[in-house]
């Protein structure tokens, strides 16, 4: 199997379908989730909708790059979002994430091996790889927390501003 495919799987894994190191995936966390839910804020943490929607700005710049375009994302900005106000502003978001993440899989099946150890926009960022693998590696640690609110919010073990 191609090295590109190999990684492009292991993103849709954490993002859209997988099972196999969390048990769980976003899609499966996120897709059926009352909106209520993901904007629930506990003591000062991030709420699950920013949490997601963190991720998704980072699989939304790294396509631009994957794209031939430059890399406009910041991290200053990873956390800045307007709040989702409706059920139908989470499900537009969610559906955006998805398309965007199989986008993001796709743009990484198509490039070849031999592009996976050139330097990522600017040398000082390393390699496609390091960049690809460092955002699977995020994916889930954020998945960790997104898991945990959850289990917080729907068993009511916390205390909500």
């Amino acid at each position: 199997m191609k090295n590109t495919l190999e990684i492009a799987n292991r993103f849709r894994e954490i993002i859209l379908n997988g099972t196999w190191v969390a048990n769980t995936n976003y899609k499966d966390q996120l897709e059926n989730l009352d909106w209520k839910i993901a904007v629930t804020p506990i003591q000062d943490l991030n709420t699950i909708a920013v949490l997601a929607q963190h991720i998704h700005y980072y699989i939304k710049g790294i396509n631009n790059v994957l794209k031939g375009g430059t890399l406009d994302i910041k991290d200053k900005f990873s956390f800045d979002f307007p709040i989702i106000h409706s059920s139908q502003e989470w499900k537009t978001f969610l559906t955006k994430f998805w398309t965007d993440a199989e986008e993001f899989a796709l743009l990484i099946e198509q490039m070849n091996d031999e592009k996976l150890n050139q330097s990522f926009v600017d040398k000082q960022y390393g390699t496609y790889k390091r960049n690809i693998e460092c955002m699977i590696e995020h994916s889930y640690y954020h998945l960790g927390q997104i898991v945990l609110i959850k289990k917080l919010i729907v068993n009511k073990k916390v205390l909500f501003k």
